[in-house]
């Protein structure tokens, strides 16, 4: 009875240890794949890069990918490693410089590649990546990404790419950080079976067919720089119809690929596209990739901010899938997918994000676009009922802006709907349309086809408006707290105050008394105004995002 006793203690005490190691071990190793993934590594930052020339062929049935990506880069210092990310379970064949096979070793999804001894400061240099195998299958497109393998209604192959959150390395090896984008472009070679059409990025400049091996191959070029995100890759029953809109850089060349049985209804729907174009231009200016044309791409799933490749899965409806976000009946005046991806041109594409903390600037600019699309085709009314409409969506679960370095792990949905009510409220604490559409212009002129971080954003819109928003943007971005505005009147006097803010806030309120519009500049101390006579109707604004409460 007690030898058992004994060897039981020994078994727990034996075990014990083991597990707890085991524990330790995963929690080191994930923290690795987080720092692998979302920072700038010493093996990422001595290099910048210049270009991508990804070549691929898709084999549909077999639900496999295999290609090689030339990687061109400029060494910023010298180093010996350089890191290449590609997510399992997809695998490197072999990496070459020129005719030489270089060594690399594999840590999760990050491939380290030794480097010849040969390379120079400030001289381009390459290799070639091979890789294949069959891809992640993505879940839940384009929230949950990878490669969505579907049919169409016609029962034709019907594949499509989305990778936003996931990584461009979830379908080709890259340099998987926002920070750094090819400044040069890329080119994205893919050949499929013969009976399907390949569309990308940029423009089409080669199609060639092989009938020994019954395969196409299509080839697209992208002369600006793009977010890998941004890279796309659709294979479908493709057809393709165009025109030109006459925008503030010329002609630009607007492509529509959709499957052939939908020829008749895009041509009518994707009217919407143009329009879209026009509103924007107005307001932040020439549209940013006029050399690699704008496109509507139909893809399985919604729908994709892809640059110059704008996916889309909306069904021909207005609205979001038919639904209108705000409630308020404006969202079903114009389809919700194109007018939202093609604002990501602007504020996502054109201007993007360094770390993926910083994802507001991508998707707050672009929600408060689709108000500006309907304040610039129908009236200023509506487009401020659809965005107050939209108030009813933020959570404020968790700050819009979250931890760095880790790839967006924990960001908040409210970089949407709250990141597109606090714009509206900085236009209307600036109160100058004519200043805030030149503060919307000048971003995109200022920040062309760059990386950028928080602090720029905010340091531009300060300076072009000339008030220091450093503490709105704290409120709003960096803490879950919604300002509110205390009050309390009696006869002629009005007592008033913030409570709930970060300390030192004090921006202005624009608020109703007996009809006339008054500005007042709340802090966290009571304050007083009176009156000639007494207060019989009172109302705050309603374009500022404060919660008004007597007190």
């Amino acid at each position: 009875m007690h030898v058992c006793r004994l060897l039981l203690l020994l078994l727990f005490l034996n075990l014990f240890p083991t597990a707890t190691f085991s524990q330790t071990d995963k929690k080191v190793a994930d923290q690795r794949a987080v720092e692998l993934r979302g920072t700038v590594t010493a093996e990422r930052a001595w290099w910048d890069l210049r270009r991508y020339d990804l070549k691929i062929e898709v084999d549909p049935e077999s639900r496999t990918i295999h290609g090689t990506n030339q990687i061109t880069f400029v060494p910023l210092s010298l180093g010996k490693r350089l890191q290449i990310d590609l997510q399992a379970p997809l695998k490197i064949e072999w990496v070459k410089a020129g005719e030489r096979e270089l060594k690399f070793v594999r840590e999760g999804n990050a491939y380290f590649v030794e480097l010849p001894n040969d390379l120079k400061v400030g001289t381009a240099s390459s290799i070639i990546v091979k890789y294949g195998g069959k891809p992640i299958v993505a879940e839940n497109p384009p929230w949950s990404g990878g490669v969505s393998w579907q049919k169409d209604e016609k029962g034709c192959h019907f594949i499509a790419t989305s990778c936003q959150g996931i990584g461009a390395s979830v379908w080709w090896p890259n340099k998987d950080h926002g920070y750094d984008e090819p400044d040069q472009g890329m080119s994205i070679q893919i050949t499929v079976p013969e009976d399907l059409v390949a569309v990308s990025n940029g423009r089409l400049k080669e199609k060639l067919h092989d009938p020994k091996k019954q395969t196409r191959t299509y080839l697209w070029e992208v002369t600006n720089p793009i977010n890998n995100y941004g890279v796309n890759m659709n294979i479908g029953n493709y057809v393709n119809f165009s025109e030109t809109f006459a925008g503030e850089g010329g002609d630009l060349d607007v492509d529509y690929w959709v499957l052939d049985h939908q020829r008749e209804t895009a041509k009518e729907h994707f009217k919407e596209a143009p329009r879209t174009l026009q509103a924007f231009e107005h307001w932040f200016g020439q549209y940013p990739f006029y050399e690699d044309s704008y496109k509507l791409v139909v893809v399985p799933y919604l729908g994709m901010e892809h640059q110059s490749s704008v996916t889309y899965g909306n069904g021909f409806k207005n609205g979001y899938r038919g639904r209108d976000l705000s409630a308020t009946g404006v969202g079903l005046k114009f389809d919700f997918i194109i007018v939202h991806e093609s604002g990501h041109e602007w504020f996502g594409n054109n201007i993007s994000m360094k770390d993926a903390a910083d994802m507001w600037i991508h998707e707050s600019f672009t929600n408060y676009s689709e108000n500006l699309f309907v304040e610039y085709h129908f009236t200023e009314k509506e487009a401020q009922d659809y965005v107050l409409g939209c108030r009813k969506l933020v959570k404020n679960d968790r700050p819009i802006i979250s931890e760095y370095d880790v790839n967006g792990r924990g960001s908040s949905g409210d970089m949407y709907y709250k990141g597109g009510n606090m714009l509206h409220s900085i236009r209307h604490t600036i109160n100058d349309d004519k200043k805030w559409r030149n503060i919307l212009r000048g971003l995109n002129k200022k920040f062309w086809h760059q990386t950028v971080g928080t602090k720029e954003i905010e340091s531009f819109i300060s300076e072009a408006s000339g008030i220091d928003f450093d503490l709105f943007f704290d409120q709003y971005l960096r803490t879950t707290k919604i300002p509110v505005f205390k009050y309390q009147i009696n006869g002629n006097r009005l007592e008033y105050r913030y409570q709930n803010v970060v300390p030192g806030y004090d921006y202005p309120l624009r608020v109703w008394i007996n009809g006339e519009v008054v500005s007042l500049k709340p802090t966290e101390e009571m304050q007083t105004l009176l009156g000639d006579e007494a207060i019989k109707a009172f109302e705050v604004d309603r374009n500022f995002f404060v919660i008004s409460q007597t007190r």
